[in-house]
């Protein structure tokens, strides 16, 4: 596990690429670190949230140059089962059932970028520079590019595919990219605990709701039965139930746990 460091905290688990000395970039081993990583988080009742996060200067900068120049001489079926094992991965993440939030700072460049297009809440320091830039390598964005035309639509996506260049955390901002750029780099942690404590206000059960429906409502053939099963199913469940009356009795929901001031 040196490749990627998990800690926890309460509910909160903190997924850190730990690859700083070369931009915690992929290769296959950490890419099934995160695999296994996420598919245990996802069972853990303890967990609410996941925090993706990265060692170093960098979040991360897309594939490591050692993997990439083993990939040369791989054949077409063993590159396609590479790349199926890290669209597993991006798929995994964009549907995983609890908030998933990125810390970036430095760059996230390719696959990184694709970290980004897959979490929930992006929160980016002044320094952290985006890209796909794969064009430039004779190559494609292909395995990231649903997760992030989803994300930012066709335009913008167009633009970033062919051209590879870098985009400053203002414009990804404005792209939808991500979702707050604090002014210093020391302020990263502090947003994205505000981020969670916003989170955590949530049940489990609606959060996990509110993701399907903001990645797949719009797919739906009958959204109106699809959306008035999930709302009647919410409501008379223990969690929703639950909520409700506390709601009307003016008291914290039975999922809400302690403010960070309460702890202290």
């Amino acid at each position: 596990m040196d490749k990627l460091q998990v800690t926890c905290s309460g509910d909160v688990a903190t997924l850190m690429l730990s690859r700083p000395e070369i931009h915690n970039a992929f290769d296959d081993e950490l890419i099934g670190l995160l695999t296994s990583t996420l598919t245990r988080l996802e069972a853990d009742d303890s967990v609410r949230v996941v925090v993706l996060a990265g060692a170093g200067r960098s979040f991360c900068a897309g594939a490591d140059l050692n993997w990439m120049r083993s990939m040369v001489e791989y054949t077409e079926e063993d590159n396609r089962r590479d790349s199926l094992r890290l669209a597993a991965l991006y798929e995994q993440i964009d549907t995983f059932p609890k908030p998933v939030v990125a810390r970036v700072q430095g760059a996230a460049i390719g696959g990184g970028c694709g970290l980004v297009a897959t979490a929930d809440i992006v929160v980016a320091g002044p320094r952290a520079r985006f890209a796909l830039s794969e064009v430039r390598l004779g190559l494609a964005p292909a395995v990231i590019s649903p997760f992030v035309v989803r994300k930012i639509g066709t335009s913008r996506a167009r633009e970033m595919f062919l051209t590879g260049r870098r985009i400053r955390p203002d414009e990804a901002l404005r792209y939808g990219l991500i979702h707050e750029v604090v002014e210093d780099e020391n302020e990263l942690d502090t947003a994205v605990n505000r981020w969670v404590d916003m989170l955590m206000l949530g049940g489990p059960n609606a959060l996990a709701a509110c993701k399907t429906l903001a990645r797949e409502a719009d797919q739906w053939e009958s959204p109106r039965d699809r959306t008035a099963t999930m709302i009647a199913q919410l409501r008379t469940g223990a969690e929703g139930q639950g909520g409700m009356r506390a709601f009307l009795q003016k008291s914290p929901p039975p999922w809400q746990p302690p403010t960070r001031e309460e702890k202290a």
